[in-house]
């Protein structure tokens, strides 16, 4: 069994409704060989919802309280980060799984880049892509569950019984 990220399988879960499809996800998904999440939905955010992004490090020091995950208009939302994390761990570690394939440059579930905002002299918020892991990721890899990226999806992986 993988976990998958929500939006790759096709749910309409993104920050603005939409989703990733990749049409190899929702086939597993489908086949009961994987299962969805949203861990932004199960910590209680709404779809469509504000962009976030974590204002400074990673997922790692979000877990660890060391950073914070901001909505566009400057909104806290780590706290809900958090629960969705800890929500999806539960579900893996229920279900047995090894593997999370998630959906790259989400400060949920970015697994080797995610986006980070920075002081901008405009009015609003800099965003920028930077090395590391989103907060789901972050809590599943400390729990010894392997994640990867769709960037990163060896496909064996949709041909294996």
């Amino acid at each position: 069994m993988i976990l998958v990220s929500a939006c790759l399988a096709g749910i309409p879960c993104k920050y603005h409704g939409g989703d990733n499809l990749i049409p190899e996800v929702l086939a597993l998904v489908e086949q009961g060989k994987a299962i969805a999440v949203c861990p932004e939905e199960l910590g209680g955010l709404l779809t469509p919802r504000e962009p976030v992004d974590i204002e400074t490090g990673d997922g790692f020091q979000v877990l660890a309280g060391h950073g914070r995950c901001l909505c566009e208009g400057g909104r806290e939302v780590t706290a809900e980060f958090v629960q969705g994390a800890e929500k999806v761990l539960q579900i893996a570690l229920e279900k047995g799984i090894t593997l999370a394939i998630l959906k790259e440059r989400s400060p949920s579930c970015g697994s080797s880049r995610i986006y980070n905002r920075v002081p901008s002299a405009l009015p609003g918020v800099e965003r920028r892509v930077v090395e590391g892991m989103g907060v789901t990721a972050a809590l599943l890899n400390k729990n010894g569950i392997k994640v990867i990226s769709e960037e990163q999806i060896d496909q064996g992986i949709f041909s294996k019984k």
